[in-house]
């Protein structure tokens, strides 16, 4: 268990190597982990949305925990999602995360009916009672179809152990003007996904980014998080503008698909992606490779 907080800076979110049949490699998952650890990101994301949670066993994601938390050793605070269709199933995973050593719970509302927002209210207070572990609730809306009122996410906050909140990028563009709404309302540290817009969200005074880029090249992501968190505009601008072709294959492909491409192209382990989802065609994994490639030597170097 880690003491530092898994709500503030940048949260690197890795992909799960898996084979076809969702069997996790361990040892894989491992070696993306030490290269998290090595770069000194604030927290993982384990069992994100890029780490396949929803396709996933209970029993596969209690040994993916188990080996993240002893792979770990506590160097960097683990967060690890719970979500599931069912509460019951949810509440069994979030037990499952806190016996197992994580520091923190990431809970999306998963369904296939829509949920209401009481019933989504209802969902996370069950789970929140099953493991005392603090909680972030992981708004999604395209993946969830849900969409979190502002006066839900007030009520939630006054849960004693939800703590955060993992928000989309608003639609219209203020950032600065979200979060004061949002602060006005809630008492939680408020952090961002979306990563093409991550770094202007920590310009505007976000807490954290919860980084898919982050899984795979950490040290890049992490000078850009440090650069907005400083308040340094004119880097934050530039180091986006690096990542921006590889932002645009995620935006046009879904970038899990592009992730799991890049794990075995940059040779850290073989990751399938879960059926019915496929890999890329020829001409957009040669897109995505394109775009990788510039931030490779930028990865590798020892100072950003």
């Amino acid at each position: 268990m880690s003491s530092v907080s898994p709500f503030h800076g940048l949260s690197a979110f890795p992909p799960t190597p898996a084979d076809i049949h969702g069997r996790v490699d361990t040892q894989a998952l491992c070696g993306l982990l030490e290269r998290l650890c090595d770069a000194g990101v604030a927290s993982i994301g384990l069992l994100g949305s890029t780490g396949i949670y929803a396709y996933l066993t209970r029993e596969e994601r209690l040994r993916a925990v188990k080996a993240a938390v002893e792979c770990v050793s506590g160097r960097v605070p683990i967060l690890v999602g719970v979500g599931a269709l069912r509460t019951d199933h949810a509440r069994d995973l979030a037990r499952d995360a806190a016996s197992a050593g994580a520091d923190a719970l990431l809970l999306a509302p998963v369904s296939y009916t829509p949920l209401t927002q009481e019933e989504a209210y209802e969902h996370f207070l069950a789970v929140t009672k099953a493991a005392k572990l603090p909680l972030c609730i992981y708004n999604n809306p395209g993946t969830t179809h849900f969409t979190f009122s502002r006066d839900l996410l007030q009520r939630l906050s006054d849960i004693e152990t939800i703590r955060a909140v993992k928000m989309p990028l608003p639609a219209d563009g203020d950032l600065r003007g979200e979060l004061a709404a949002l602060r006005e309302k809630t008492n939680l540290a408020i952090g961002y996904s979306g990563d093409w817009g991550a770094g202007e969200a920590l310009l505007s005074g976000a807490d954290a980014w919860y980084s898919v880029v982050a899984g795979l090249l950490p040290r890049t992501a992490l000078a850009l998080a440090k650069a907005a968190i400083s308040g340094n505009g004119d880097e934050t601008h530039r180091l986006g503008g690096l990542l921006q072709p590889l932002w645009e294959t995620f935006k046009a492909f879904g970038s899990i698909r592009v992730i799991y491409m890049l794990v075995e192209h940059l040779s850290l382990g073989r990751a399938e992606l879960p059926r019915p989802l496929m890999p890329l065609a020829p001409a957009d994994r040669q897109r995505a490779i394109d775009a990788v490639r510039p931030l490779i030597a930028l990865e590798h170097q020892s100072l950003l």
